[in-house]
């Protein structure tokens, strides 16, 4: 069984890599994900794999993201201190809670489908300390109107489309990152709301499980 030393030392060693790869290059985003243990969000045996760079089942056909991936979506979404972030697909709220040390002055709304796995990602974040998250059990393809306008958006399920809803609910001068493709191979895109105008560019290629709902698959 992995010690506390260890989790610690492969943890360094993955952001590292990530680092060396060019993957994540922001002092703040290399410290938030130094901060919070991802084994905490891992169910059981599949934790001895925490800070391996792929993506982990953490059942009902949801995945945690590759930690490479949490990088690059990390990086690109520029969370500041006092931003509120909406989140699309919490899963076990690993995102969410490198979400939430950059954004320690702001808010974390984060959304899930699955009542499972929204009931998971909130005694994950309770037992971690992260207390400007809140989990909401919710489908997020329309997003969420009720603390809409949200400086920052993050979608971590595919879409076919992007969700007109989610652009509304961006405030102004707001970036969202959402994968949009096949069900099978997406592109990231992040879209910057100017004045009611979105301005969209390409990030990478990427595989993500689908976003289900209204304005998803």
């Amino acid at each position: 069984m992995k010690t506390s030393d260890d989790l610690r030392a492969e943890k360094k060693k993955l952001i590292d890599s990530l680092v060396s790869s060019g993957y994540i290059s922001d002092e703040r985003v290399i410290k938030a994900m130094l901060s919070v243990p991802r084994h905490m969000f891992i169910p059981g045996k599949k934790r001895i794999n925490a800070y391996s760079d792929r993506p982990l089942s953490i059942g009902m056909g949801q995945t945690i993201s590759a930690p490479h991936m949490v990088g690059i979506m990390t990086q690109h979404l520029k969370v500041q201190p006092h931003h509120r972030v909406l989140e699309i697909g919490a899963g076990s709220g690993y995102q969410a809670a490198v979400l939430s040390e950059l954004a320690d002055k702001g808010q974390i709304i984060t959304l899930e489908r699955i009542k499972q796995l929204a009931d998971y990602a909130k005694a994950n974040l309770e037992k971690t300390g992260y207390v400007n998250v809140e989990v909401i059990h919710h489908e997020g393809s329309r997003g969420y109107d009720n603390k809409a306008p949200y400086d920052r958006i993050i979608v971590t399920a595919a879409a076919p489309k992007i969700p007109g809803e989610l652009t509304q609910q961006l405030a102004d001068d707001g970036l969202m990152l959402i994968p949009v493709g096949s069900k099978f191979m997406q592109t990231l895109l992040s879209l910057h709301k100017k004045k009611d105008k979105i301005v969209e560019k390409e990030i990478c290629g990427c595989v993500f499980v689908p976003l289900i709902g209204e304005e998803g698959w």
